[in-house]
C-alpha cells in the first residue's frame, strides 16, 4: 500500500498507493513539517506562555507533531505540551517505529506507538486516536492553541475539507488560536471562512501557491 521515498532534505516519507499521493512534500518532508506547520502555527510563541495544546489531524508519520514539540521545547524546556493526534491508518503509524530520528523528540513519538498510542512523562503528553477524523474529532474535549491539518488533498479526501468538519475544528479552538495546512485550494479557503476563520497566506516552499493559515478570533 505504500512506497518509501527519500526527500531532498534526506528525510523519509511514503507514497500512499491507495490515495496515489505522498504523505509529505517530495521537496522535503522534515522541512514541510517545520515551515508549513510548526512555524505558521507560532508554536514557539505559545510555548513561551508555559503551556500549549496541539491537535494534529492526520498524524501520519508524526512529523508535524514532532516539529511542533521540538519548537516548543527549544524556547521553553518547562512548557507543558499536550498533543492529540487523529489518524485512520494503523499501517502508517507502525512505520514510525522504523523511521530515522529526524527530530529531537522523535524517539518519544516512537514510544507513543509502542505504548498503545499514549505517552506521558514530565511535561509532555501525547495521545493518538485511531479512526475516521470526521467522527473521532467529536470525542475530543477542551480547546487547542494550534491545529495541524494535513489530510490528503481535497480531490482525494474531500470529507476532511468540508465546512462541517471545519465547524467541528473551530469549536475546539481557543480564541486567537491558529490552524495551518498546506492547501490553498479555493474550496478549502471558502469553507474555512464560512466556518468563521480569518485566512492568511502561509509559505510557498517549492509550490506555485502559498499554504494557508487560519486564525480563530
Amino acid at each position: 500500500m505504500m512506497q518509501r521515498i527519500i526527500t531532498p532534505d534526506n528525510s523519509v516519507t511514503f507514497h500512499n498507493l491507495h490515495f496515489d499521493e505522498a504523505y509529505h512534500s517530495k521537496s522535503g518532508a522534515k522541512e514541510e513539517a517545520v515551515k508549513k506547520f510548526a512555524e505558521p502555527c507560532q508554536i514557539a510563541g505559545f510555548a513561551k506562555k508555559g503551556n500549549i495544546r496541539i491537535l494534529d489531524i492526520c498524524f501520519g508519520l508524526g512529523y508535524n507533531s514532532a516539529a511542533a514539540i521540538d519548537a516548543a521545547l527549544a524556547v521553553n524546556s518547562h512548557c507543558k505540551i499536550e498533543v492529540v493526534g487523529l489518524e485512520i491508518d494503523e499501517e502508517i503509524l507502525y512505520e514510525i517505529l522504523n523511521m530515522p530520528d529526524s527530530f529531537a523528540c522523535y524517539p518519544l513519538i516512537k514510544e507513543t506507538i509502542k505504548n498503545n498510542y499514549n505517552y506521558t512523562k514530565d511535561n509532555l503528553h501525547i495521545t493518538l486516536i485511531l479512526g475516521d477524523a470526521v467522527q473521532t474529532i467529536k470525542q475530543i474535549k477542551g480547546e487547542f492553541d494550534a491545529v495541524l491539518l494535513d489530510p490528503f488533498s481535497p480531490k482525494k479526501c474531500p470529507q476532511l475539507w468540508t465546512k462541517e468538519f471545519f465547524d467541528d475544528i473551530y469549536s475546539r479552538m481557543k480564541p486567537n488560536s491558529r490552524l495551518a495546512t498546506y492547501s490553498c485550494a479555493r474550496v478549502v479557503r471558502d469553507n474555512l471562512k464560512n466556518a468563521g476563520f480569518q485566512i492568511f497566506d502561509g509559505p510557498k516552499l517549492w509550490r506555485r501557491g502559498p499554504s494557508t493559515i487560519a486564525v480563530k478570533k
